[in-house]
């Protein structure tokens, strides 16, 4: 088994919603740690790895090695399986962390966009205005944790595939690029 660290670099504003709202002011606010900092759940990255591997990969054998190394759901059963693999948080490195928390800057990490929906004629629909808080583009880090050897190519070609993430990736936000930076044997990284 084997441990994979990776980094995730944003190119545009993202949005990791959290399910809250800030009251009139913003409709839809970015995930954050005990610091007030912005992260990518562990969940989140295991799903988008997955929507790409189902992409790439469809043979029988495939499908059985995905489903060992990141756990399954049947449906005749109604019962989830786990796998091997675990996907921790992708966070800012340690040090920005630090530097962020220290110089008091992380109100720096966030902007709001704004938005409405608009009627059959061009005319933004009556009170219909929507904000969301974005974080600014930056980079974050994150392990993917007993990774079988044989599952480690097929994740190194799946991450490749994810290009966008979060909220309104459809819609210019979230625009990114993964990579693995590092493969330790067996853990420690």
């Amino acid at each position: 088994m084997k441990d994979i660290k990776y980094k995730i670099e944003f190119f545009t504003y993202w949005h990791c919603g959290s399910g809250l709202a800030a009251g009139a002011d913003v409709d839809a606010l970015v995930i954050k740690d005990k610091n007030g900092l912005p992260y990518v759940p562990g969940k989140t990255i295991k799903g988008l790895v997955l929507e790409s591997l189902e992409t790439l990969y469809r043979s029988e054998s495939d499908k059985i090695s995905i489903e060992e190394n990141l756990g399954c759901f049947d449906k005749n059963a109604n019962k989830a399986t786990q796998g091997y693999a675990f996907f921790s948080n992708a966070e800012l490195s340690e040090e920005e962390q630090k530097a962020i928390v220290c110089n008091k800057v992380k109100d720096f990490l966030y902007n709001s966009l704004a938005s409405t929906s608009i009627d059959d004629e061009g005319i933004a629909k009556r009170h219909n205005l929507h904000r969301m808080e974005v974080t600014v583009p930056c980079t974050l880090y994150g392990n993917i944790i007993n990774v079988s050897d044989k599952f480690e190519t097929m994740l190194g070609n799946s991450i490749k595939l994810i290009k966008r993430l979060g909220q309104n990736r459809n819609r210019g936000l979230g625009r990114c690029k993964f990579s693995i930076i590092q493969t330790k044997e067996g853990g420690n990284l």
